[in-house]
């Protein structure tokens, strides 16, 4: 065996796509959006999303639009959009699909049904969102959402995707 001190399954720096390289750069809080109930949940691990201001405020994220979450949340109408922390690497790596999570996503963890989907039970900052459009944006496809509740907790330990890596504030 060899230790490589890059990823070995990484393309040529000169066959990386620069604009994803781009936005790697950016770096962002990585969020989770769970919807429906029973064995009709479904959740995705987001860190391309913004908050914009207004009455009523929204949520707006790129979604995968072959994902479980893009399939069910126009169903459902409702999501949580949970900020996660650094120990919740393994669970963003689950719903992500980057991980194994042996009896599903879900069961990685404990929820608490809400008016919006389920709710992490660890979730400290979360928001419940109405579905108010989709919009099909390059690969990605558009969730507007706009916010109906707010609950604001301690982050001192948010969880920050930049550059293929969780990192720490």
């Amino acid at each position: 065996m060899t230790i490589h001190d890059t990823h070995p399954f990484l393309d040529p720096e000169s066959e990386r796509d620069p604009v994803r390289r781009f936005r790697g750069r950016l770096g962002g809080a990585v969020s989770l959006w769970t919807t429906g109930t029973g064995r009709e949940r479904a959740g995705l691990t987001v860190s391309s999303l913004m908050v914009a201001g207004g009455e009523p405020a929204r949520v707006l994220a790129l979604v995968d639009p072959d994902s479980d979450l893009a399939d069910a949340l126009p169903t459902t109408g409702r999501a949580v959009v949970q900020l996660l922390r650094w120990g919740h690497r393994a669970l963003a790596d689950a719903f992500a699909g980057t991980a194994p999570a042996p009896g599903g996503a879900f069961a990685q963890a404990a929820w608490e049904e809400t008016s919006w989907g389920p709710r992490l039970a660890d979730a400290a900052t979360w928001a419940g969102v109405a579905l108010e459009s989709t919009t099909e944006v390059g690969w990605s496809l558009l969730l507007t959402a706009t916010v109906e509740h707010v609950e604001i907790g301690s982050e001192d330990d948010a969880l920050v995707h930049r550059r293929g890596r969780y990192v720490r504030p």
